[in-house]
């Protein structure tokens, strides 16, 4: 079932790195001891902008401000980050923020934005606003429309300030921005914001790699091939980079691998499907019936220059580890399958189910048997636990029904901390969380099974109707939608 050649080249590039990782430490980001400094944020309407930036401010040093809880419901946000150059590295990596600004100013009304300006540090201000500089001032509202004229009138209130360059919209030297928020209600949309801020430009997030990145454009995909703006985003919950290893054991086609890549990871998978490993079989794409010569996760990699991080792909079971004893990982990032539109399986023999064989385009016989949900991500943490660097990171996605959702159903693991637990909408009944953890205790062989002993294992049983759950909620919209169209 495993190809022993590959199984040994990379278990054999594992062992390199293992010696690599225990004598040279490779710092992301230095922590420096300098006075704090206010940025601004401006974040997408996505979800996860909150934990994705807090994993990455917590791989660079960086912290979030007090005044943090002030702006929960808005999508600008305060942060201290030592220095500008931690900044434009949290920016070189998020794809949920838009963009980050030095602050010098907040209110909650015009006079309050205006008396903070001119309560900032004038020494602070007049290296970005000397006579030989040039500049100028962008204005966004958010959830409100303003006519040019309104704009003006906004920019030429700041004439207090000590600007001597000269105006230049087409290529500034420096570039400012008032930001006023008007919340989050679109049906009611107040006449004066609740917030105001003005800070002077300093980068924006990696928004762009959302599109390069598309599935859309993608050689290889299938039917649970993962967005890549949340591949993305999960690579930053795990806290990638340069020279990690990034394990999948539900490759698929590779999405999650692609964005580790990117981020200069090695990285490697492993998954049950025969075909989706080899690149047989039915394509998912429109309009094409076979995949063909070139659609495999290699291939995916290569598209993006990427082929170098690329260690291999195994085919093989989750549920019986093929790698040797120790620690291998820095990251784990998944997404197992659910029952919706991937079998949860496993292998099996004769005697467990007589009616399971399968055969794959190459004559590739297959015994699988059912795969309980709540055993499958249990799996994933012993196995997260056992292989895991210390400090690594775990991140998967859970499904959950929202009506019987409760923090008592997430699956724990005495080695593993949860980091965070965020919601992605499914349906008005269904969702699934994207959940982090990580490895803050050496795995003890009595940790192997220790979630039986201790009576938790029974909560996590209802992961395992969420197939029928999820339909029924699907069969009762319809009947709804049928009944309302006789109307």
């Amino acid at each position: 079932m495993i190809s022993c050649f590959y199984s040994r080249r990379v278990q054999c590039f594992l062992l390199i790195h293992t010696i690599y990782r225990r004598n040279v430490v490779v710092n992301l980001c230095s922590r420096l001891t300098v006075i704090i400094r206010v940025f601004h944020c401006w974040f997408s309407q996505e979800m996860l902008s909150l934990s994705e930036i807090t994993s990455l401010l917590s791989l660079c040093g960086g912290q979030f401000s007090s005044q943090q809880e002030v702006c929960v419901n808005s999508p600008f946000w305060i942060l201290n980050i030592p220095s500008e150059e931690m900044a434009r590295g949290l920016m070189r990596r998020t794809v949920c923020a838009k963009s980050i600004f030095e602050l010098w100013g907040h209110g909650r009304s015009a006079g309050e934005l205006y008396a903070s300006l001119k309560n900032y540090p004038t020494d602070k201000m007049l290296p970005y606003l000397q006579p030989d500089s040039t500049y100028k001032i962008h204005i966004h509202t958010f959830n409100k429309t303003l006519t040019q004229a309104q704009k003006i009138k906004k920019i030429d209130a700041l004439e207090f300030l000590p600007f001597s360059g000269k105006v230049n919209l087409k290529n500034p030297e420096h570039i400012f921005w008032i930001l006023e928020d008007y919340g989050m209600d679109p049906n009611n949309v107040p006449e004066e914001p609740f917030d105001l801020y003005f800070g002077r430009w300093i980068a924006d997030g990696q928004r762009e790699l959302i599109e390069s990145y598309s599935i859309k454009k993608r050689h290889f995909i299938g039917n649970t091939s993962m967005d890549a703006c949340l591949s993305f985003v999960m690579a930053n919950h795990g806290r990638v980079k340069p020279n990690d290893i990034v394990y999948d054991p539900f490759v698929g086609t590779g999405g999650l691998l692609i964005s580790s890549a990117h981020f200069g990871a090695y990285v490697c998978g492993t998954d049950i499907d025969y075909n989706t490993i080899h690149g047989l079989g039915k394509a998912s794409r429109k309009n094409q019936k076979w995949r063909g010569p070139d659609e495999n996760i290699r291939a995916n990699l290569r598209q993006y220059g990427l082929e170098k991080y690329y260690l291999d792909a195994l085919v093989s079971d989750s549920s019986r580890p093929i790698w040797r004893k120790g620690t291998l990982f820095d990251a784990i990032i998944t997404d197992p399958p659910y029952g919706i539109r991937e079998a949860t399986r496993r292998t099996g023999s004769q005697k467990e189910s007589v009616k399971s064989s399968e055969r794959s385009t190459e004559n590739h016989i297959i015994i699988s048997s059912s795969y309980h949900l709540s055993d499958i991500f249990f799996d994933l943490l012993k196995f997260a636990a056992e292989y895991l660097v210390m400090g690594g990171r775990l991140v998967y996605w859970l499904p959950i029904y929202r009506p019987e959702y409760t923090e008592e159903i997430v699956p724990r693991h005495p080695c593993l901390k949860l980091i965070s637990n965020c919601e992605q909408m499914l349906s008005s009944h269904t969702s699934r969380r994207l959940i982090t953890m990580e490895k803050v205790k050496e795995f003890k062989d009595q940790d192997q099974n220790s979630y039986l002993s201790d009576g938790q294992y029974m909560p996590y049983k209802g992961h395992n109707s969420f197939r029928e759950k999820y339909f029924s909620g699907v069969t009762k919209r319809i009947a709804k939608e049928e009944k309302d169209n006789q109307k």
